[in-house]
């Protein structure tokens, strides 16, 4: 499969001056950028760097930024799933998983999240993936946010459902460890029926528990 990647731009008008959204960038791009000190949900905002940077430079890794000149202040990434989670099996090529997506505090309240997704659902190419997520609540921002599990969750939705991510049932035992955890979904307009029926084995393996 050739992953075909489309550069697409937006200009946010924020109380906080000019969010550039843009991407897929290049790894040289993000090489150039600073990355905030406020980016650090998954690790420091220098070790982001350098995982977001090799992410890009993956034929099918698919990096978008949001930024204030030339300061990285939210991103969103797609990558294939882990080879560890049960969405690899079956070395679907076209199987993308939104991996991450963080803002920093400051900007939270100007939609930078949903415009993030809308950016990335600008390339047509997308149209030819089944892209993922997983949510998980030991992920979320709670403390930071001050909301409840179900709160954030609704807020997740409605983030995913900017980007056309809808929720799937499954039976994956760590999602369903928790009611609050969730699979959302986006099936693009070019994927085969096959492989609908293929990604759907994958997302019930236990079909005698319903």
């Amino acid at each position: 499969m050739i992953h075909r990647k489309t550069y697409n731009c937006l200009v946010l008008p924020t109380a906080s001056g000019a969010v550039t959204i843009e991407g897929p960038v290049t790894p040289e791009t993000l090489s150039s950028l600073q990355f905030h000190s406020g980016l650090r949900a998954f690790r420091p905002h220098e070790e982001q760097k350098k995982a977001l940077i090799e992410i890009a430079g993956l034929d099918e890794g698919r990096i978008i930024i949001a930024r204030v000149k030339d300061t990285v202040v939210g991103y969103v990434t797609y990558v294939h799933p882990d080879p560890l989670e049960r969405w690899s099996q079956g070395n679907m090529e076209n199987l993308l998983e939104l991996g991450a997506i963080e803002v920093i505090s400051e900007f939270r309240n100007f939609k930078i999240g949903k415009n993030l997704l809308k950016v990335s659902m600008m390339d047509d190419a997308m149209n030819d993936y089944i892209i993922i997520t997983t949510e998980y609540y030991w992920h979320w921002d709670l403390q930071g946010t001050g909301l409840n599990v179900w709160d954030y969750r609704k807020v997740m939705e409605k983030m995913m459902n900017a980007g056309g991510l809808e929720y799937m049932a499954t039976d994956d035992p760590e999602i369903c460890s928790h009611p609050a955890n969730c699979l959302m979904v986006k099936i693009g307009s070019r994927v085969s029926m096959d492989h609908v029926q293929q990604f759907d084995r994958i997302r019930f393996q236990n079909r005698f528990m319903y």
